[in-house]
């Protein structure tokens, strides 16, 4: 059976959807190793979220997260220290092994904070829009006078 949609009539009617297209067949996409580490996804906030990572076993200088625009990557990879070959494990059931995870950022969606703590790594986002691209009311005129244009963003209300 085959994942494959074909999303050929949406570039008909609408225009930049080759983005979020993009970001379907990611999601589809199923990788070796996806389930590693567990992870969860919250919203804090209204315009705020935090991802929790299971990293027991990893200290903060074995893990590494780098934020790039529309993607945020979290990489850990387990240092070797001295003396560590010595060890004997009769059961060793702690991770050892490297990961990597991607998660895919909507746009204006940046990186605020980083923290471990108890085994867990937490990371902050924010969506941040532009005040330039947040929705303003246009004043209209009447008779040919042409009222002052208000550059403020307008408050968009919520429907309850």
């Amino acid at each position: 059976m085959s994942n494959a949609f074909d999303f050929t009539p949406l570039y008909s009617s609408m225009i930049g959807v080759d983005r979020m297209v993009d970001l379907v067949e990611t999601a589809l996409r199923t990788e070796a190793g996806a389930s590693y580490p567990p992870y969860d996804i919250e919203k804090t906030g209204e315009d705020s979220y935090r991802i929790s990572l299971a990293v027991a076993g990893f200290a903060p200088s074995d893990m590494e997260i780098v934020a790039e625009p529309n993607l945020l990557v979290i990489k850990g990879r387990k240092t070797t220290s001295e003396g560590q070959g010595a060890r004997t494990f009769l059961h060793q059931g702690l991770a050892q092994r490297a990961f990597e995870r991607r998660f895919e950022l909507a746009d204006y969606v940046v990186v605020k904070d980083a923290s471990h703590a108890h085994g867990v790594l937490s990371v902050d986002l924010a969506r941040e829009v532009p005040e330039a691209l947040k929705p303003r009311q246009i004043p209209i005129g009447v008779g040919g006078v042409q009222p002052a244009l208000d550059l403020k963003p307008a408050k968009v209300r919520k429907a309850a």
